[in-house]
């Protein structure tokens, strides 16, 4: 493992998924939770100041959503994008454009009352994908 620690901003409108998605970090010490926002425009507003390794996006949001967040921080930011959606499956519009416009993978999150699943079912499979984002060898 590397003493290497990656900064991961958190954009979703859910406190609840924010929490979770801190939480689930907080099991591996190379990731750090450098900030949260809200929706892409809280986004935006904080991108170059926390300076993230790492983007966990949610892709429904108001004010602005994920995808338009991805169009307008390419200039900003080098960061890797991984999609933490429930309306992007694999082969949904929304995930063929977020591919197309540089993530690096897309993770079904569960909705509703399911979504407290995601911490408890899916929390291996996430730290697996954001280490292989940033070049960290994932455990076998």
């Amino acid at each position: 493992m590397s003493d290497q620690q990656f900064n991961v901003l958190i954009v979703d409108d859910s406190f609840l998924m924010r929490r979770i998605l801190s939480n689930i970090l907080e099991l591996a010490p190379e990731f750090k939770v450098c900030g949260e926002a809200s929706d892409g425009i809280d986004a935006l507003e904080k991108l170059t100041d926390l300076n993230p390794d790492v983007i966990l996006l949610d892709i429904e949001m108001p004010r602005m959503g994920g995808i338009e967040f991805l169009r307008l921080s390419k200039i900003l930011t080098d960061a890797k994008v991984i999609i933490v959606s429930s309306v992007a499956n694999v082969d949904s519009p929304q995930a063929k454009e977020a591919l197309e416009l540089g993530v690096v993978d897309i993770i079904h999150k569960p909705s509703g009352v399911l979504s407290l699943d995601m911490e408890e079912q899916r929390s291996q499979e996430l730290l697996d994908v954001i280490r292989k984002s940033v070049g960290i060898g994932v455990a076998g």
